[in-house]
């Protein structure tokens, strides 16, 4: 894995359609590589994400880095000065770079296969925000969390504040925690919703769990799971008779797969389903 992998991420894919990413200091890169993947229509059906680093999943914002994209922006110079003349160009500016932050870390959303995050030691401030946007969530018993962004001086601002409320439905406890920046638990985080399951132990630990949770999922067909991760998300952001009929027009072509069959010959045989690749080459290319 080679081709995706770079100073910023460790891609490996210990077993067959299952990758396991590995961060470092990656925001750019990790949008880059769902995007690479999915154009190269590689043959992926579940994604681990977790951390190079054996203490912590994310270690919070890099003040050097806050200091880059603010003087990139216009607003400050290498001596912390204001040196902007024009408010309005500088915030559009510091806009455009916070958008280019929340479509990066955004991306595993647009992937068609779930993607699980094995989260372990600190996950502060950035970690947050890229977990919850995560199909599912992980934690070593040894995880800290923190939504670590109000000590800065600032409102979490790349998915955090979006999306904890939905997946935790508990707003009063999510202000709580965005207006105090205290840490909490791995324990506290499945209590609220945030994480499906704590696993003792650190990121070896956690790392193996979600390994074996991505495996059986990439088993299933990739259709049904590509399929039902878009129309999860769908049911999210939309109202529940919305949701059905978007649901209705999906499942009137999708339910044209081959997978079905290929699933009922699997159990009439008792072997194990061999499905294709989502990817199709449509012809068009050679017209």
């Amino acid at each position: 894995m080679s081709k995706y992998s770079s100073k910023w991420l460790k891609v490996s894919e210990p077993v067959p359609h299952v990758l396991l990413i590995e961060l470092n200091r990656f925001w750019r890169a990790y949008g880059n590589l769902f995007e690479t993947i999915v154009e190269d229509g590689y043959d992926v059906r579940a994604a681990v994400v977790s951390s190079t680093f054996p203490k912590f999943f994310t270690a919070g914002l890099d003040s050097n880095a806050i200091h880059a994209a603010v003087n990139d922006a216009g607003v400050l110079g290498s001596d912390g000065a204001d040196t902007s003349r024009d408010g309005a160009r500088s915030s559009l500016a510091m806009r455009k770079t916070l958008l280019e932050f929340q479509e990066a870390i955004g991306k595993p959303e647009q992937a068609p296969f779930p993607v699980i995050a094995a989260i372990h030691g600190w996950c502060i401030g950035l970690g947050v925000d890229l977990t919850s946007i995560c199909d599912i969530r992980y934690a070593a018993s040894n995880t800290t969390f923190s939504i670590k962004e109000v000590d800065i001086g600032l409102a979490a601002d790349i998915g955090t504040l979006a999306y904890l409320p939905k997946i935790t439905g508990n707003q009063s406890l999510i202000r709580e925690l965005a207006y105090t920046a205290r840490n909490f638990s791995a324990a506290e985080a499945e209590k609220i919703g945030l994480v499906s399951k704590v696993v003792e132990g650190g990121k070896d630990e956690v790392v193996r769990e979600a390994l074996k949770l991505a495996e059986y999922i990439a088993s299933k067909s990739p259709v049904a799971v590509s399929g039902t991760k878009h129309l999860i998300t769908h049911a999210r952001d939309h109202s529940v008779p919305e949701n059905l009929a978007y649901t209705g027009a999906w499942n009137a072509a999708a339910l044209m797969t081959d997978d079905i069959l290929e699933n009922l010959k699997a159990t009439k045989t008792k072997k194990k389903a061999n499905f294709k690749s989502l990817k199709v080459d449509s012809g068009l290319a050679k017209l």
